[in-house]
């Protein structure tokens, strides 16, 4: 009797997820071996943006358990299905979700206001009293127009107010490289995040040591970088319409729903 045509499409899934996991995980051990870092200190975000729960359920399956979203909606449709992920929010977050996202994502990479930290430092403190809820700021390094995020400049006195408010772990820096032809063009991008996040820090500024950086087209600059969260979407579910690896507001040259990745 022929096999459950479900059953072979989910197994066919899986075996294409771990294949792509270890060919990802290949290429970040290779760019710490060239940085001198160790693999271990770089997490893999498996940016699931579009794709469907059935599919996510294989990819939990291939160790691909950690995974981005870049909208809220999306995410709380399917976690429910989803049983053993982990979720991270990657994309904007619209003040009058942020309850919902703190439901749903274990940590939000894409704060990129001193309000939207506000507010999410009060409801945490209303979901989640007695912890506090792990975040990192966007930053828009090139200060690019069609960016969201901090300006460099403003960092330090978002910092000074946001570091303050209790229910908020500002655990480190997110940022979106260039669009650009050659990945190693997106070498300054990343490399000026490490010197804001070093410079802050060693200020005393009330920040953690994670860079959260680097995408399908560059995620292996970005770990030689010093990125400990890379995001990658495209290497490991394949091609997808309306593709975003990073969220956060688009790259320079792509449109909010038609950003690169």
């Amino acid at each position: 009797m022929a096999g459950d045509p479900s059953m072979i499409e989910s197994e066919t899934r899986i075996r294409r997820y771990r294949a792509a996991r270890e060919r990802v995980l290949g290429r970040i051990a290779d760019a710490c071996a060239r940085a001198g870092r160790e693999p271990a200190d770089v997490t893999l975000v498996a940016v699931s943006k579009t794709v469907p729960a059935a599919a996510l359920r294989d990819a939990v399956t291939a160790g691909l358990s950690l995974l981005g979203e870049n909208r809220v909606q999306e995410a709380l449709a399917k976690a429910p299905e989803v049983p053993g992920a982990r979720w991270h929010l990657v994309g904007p977050l619209q003040s009058n979700k942020a309850r919902r996202a703190l439901e749903v994502f274990e940590a939000i990479e894409s704060v990129d206001s001193v309000d939207l930290a506000r507010r999410l430092d009060r409801l945490a403190g209303e979901t989640r009293p007695g912890r506090r809820y792990p975040v990192l700021l966007e930053v828009n390094v090139d200060e690019d127009p069609a960016k969201a995020g901090f300006a460099p400049t403003e960092l330090g006195p978002a910092l000074d107010q946001i570091g303050a408010l209790p229910g908020l772990d500002v655990r480190g820096l997110m940022t979106i490289g260039r669009l650009v032809e050659r990945a190693d063009d997106a070498r300054p991008t990343f490399h000026a995040l490490r010197e804001i996040s070093d410079r802050l820090r060693a200020a005393g500024a009330p920040l953690g040591g994670e860079l959260s950086m680097g995408m399908t087209d560059d995620f292996e600059v970005a770990v030689e970088e010093g990125a400990t969260i890379v995001r990658v979407g495209r290497a490991l579910f394949g091609e997808r319409a309306h593709d975003d690896d990073h969220g956060g507001g688009p790259r320079s040259g792509a449109g909010p729903g038609d950003q690169p990745g």
